[in-house]
């Protein structure tokens, strides 16, 4: 049976997940998540896709992407395929990283955009790679931290939460913790 194919249109809210092959790490330690991130950041900025939230856990991660003109498939054929090289060139392995081909829900209005970005950054806490909220907010690894300011990602369109919180990033940030 073929594959349903994936709807796909320019400013499409994506909430993305791909996760190791048979429950395998598909992040072994910080070099492999920095690689990962350096990957990101290029092939968002080369595809002027956006991003506004994002969490590594070891053997999966979760990106919610907002597209410009370049299909969702080849951003992500580009970040995926680079990455799992990458990884298979460093851990001396061959195969598949990833168990099937990333999940991608679509998210027609932005009324649903808070409550993405909070399941998304407090992923690491339910996943117990963190222990609170509080330790969230310097996490390396999760977009968390970079809405409240203590990282800079340039490449994170922090912006566009923090609007939905109000015209001032020192409010907007306490009110996102708040809200979280």
């Amino acid at each position: 049976m073929p594959r349903k194919s994936r709807i796909d249109t320019p400013g499409a809210l994506l909430h993305i997940m791909a996760r190791g092959k048979e429950g395998g790490k598909i992040f072994r330690d910080d070099k492999d998540r920095d690689q990962f991130l350096e990957r990101l950041e290029n092939t968002l900025k080369a595809t002027k896709t956006s991003c506004l939230a994002w969490a590594l856990i070891f053997k999966y991660f979760h990106l919610l992407l907002r597209t410009d003109s370049t299909p969702i498939t080849t951003v992500m054929s580009r970040l995926l395929t680079g990455y799992a090289q990458w990884f298979n060139r460093t851990h001396k392995r061959q195969g598949h990283l990833f168990q099937n081909r990333y999940k991608s829900i679509l998210y027609q209005e932005d009324k649903y955009l808070l409550e993405l970005v909070r399941y998304i950054h407090l992923n690491p806490i339910h996943a117990k790679r963190v222990k609170d909220i509080g330790i969230l907010g310097s996490y390396k690894y999760s977009g968390h931290s970079a809405i409240l300011g203590k990282v800079d990602n340039t490449w994170q369109d922090i912006d566009k939460v923090l609007a939905m919180f109000g015209d001032k990033k020192g409010p907007a940030r306490t009110d996102i913790l708040g809200f979280c």
